[in-house]
């Protein structure tokens, strides 16, 4: 997905609805007092999860997208999102066109003191790359540097849970690598694979996992913008995935519509395997658990 819409917040709302806020437990404004508990806001229970499991118990994590049952495709963020962030201590968002709507209300929440990451520019890809492929949470790498960084932000707010919050980052990390482990495996037992997706988003996964992307560039381009896949190259990308060179076909669930079963119908037909993917993590699901299941499932999906 390339963008998620958002609305238009009008500041008389927003000034209503601040007007309305319960007083902070902590006027002073100090974060690193031991009864205030550090405010994180994520644009999607992705990075939800990963302030999850650096803050612990010392941080309420607000997710704007949180479930997969919501399109992100047609999210619109209103007054309580800018809420949200103007209380925040910390915002976490993917940036590179996919949540915009963070930027454009952060700019109107009068919290100049909020510390922001962006994955995008944590992931450490190019423009070019990201351009490409905005969807950096699918890339293992990103998630360690996510939560470094989380961890020295905390720190920063929250000084004497500072040793905890680096242990978390830590702890998590050593579970990044054992999947990454995983996926290296993948890579050398199945590296000569193809495979065709619908939209870019697991393609960092993918990629790592020794896979190669045959999929028609036009293909992916309309159906992530959510335009009409021209004739011409939906006929061209239903020939390859009736060809054999096609290992694996992925699609985004989230946002299935009629081309996507089309394709989906003529992989199950040529007997190629299939595996829906999604761009937020699945309920009761948290980032170490849903990755741990993409990677199972791919490997399962090419045996």
């Amino acid at each position: 997905m390339k963008r998620v819409a958002f609305v238009a917040v009008f500041a008389l709302a927003v000034t209503a609805l601040v007007s309305c806020a319960p007083a902070s437990d902590n006027p002073s404004g100090n974060a690193s007092d031991s009864a205030t508990v550090v405010n994180i806001v994520a644009s999607t229970n992705v990075y939800g999860s990963i302030a999850e499991a650096v803050a612990g118990p010392h941080a309420t994590v607000t997710s704007i997208i949180d479930s997969p049952a919501q399109d992100p495709h047609a999210f619109e963020a209103g007054a309580r999102v800018q809420l949200e962030l103007s209380r925040a201590d910390v915002v976490i968002s993917n940036g590179g066109g996919y949540d915009d709507f963070v930027d454009t209300l952060m700019a109107g929440a009068a919290n100049s003191g909020v510390q922001h990451i962006s994955a995008v520019e944590a992931s450490g890809f190019t423009a070019e790359q990201i351009s490409q492929n905005e969807h950096v949470w699918y890339d293992l790498n990103t998630a360690t540097t996510i939560a470094t960084m989380l961890a020295d932000a905390l720190a920063r707010i929250d000084p004497p849970h500072a040793t905890e919050y680096h242990a978390n980052a830590q702890k998590f990390s050593s579970s990044v690598s054992d999947l990454s482990e995983r996926v290296a495996a993948i890579a050398r037992e199945f590296g000569e694979s193809t495979v065709m997706v619908t939209e870019p988003v697991p393609l960092y996964l993918l990629a790592a996992a020794g896979l190669t992307d045959v999929t028609p560039h036009e293909l992916s381009k309309t159906i992530e913008n959510g335009n009409g896949v021209p004739p011409a190259v939906m006929n061209a990308s239903l020939t390859l995935l009736r060809s054999g060179n096609v290992s694996l076909f992925v699609y985004n669930e989230q946002t299935e519509g009629p081309e996507t079963a089309q394709l989906l119908s003529a992989a199950t037909k040529q007997g190629v395997p299939s595996l829906a993917v999604t761009e937020t993590i699945p309920d009761a699901l948290s980032y170490l658990a849903w990755m741990s299941a993409n990677i199972q499932a791919i490997e399962k999906a090419l045996q």
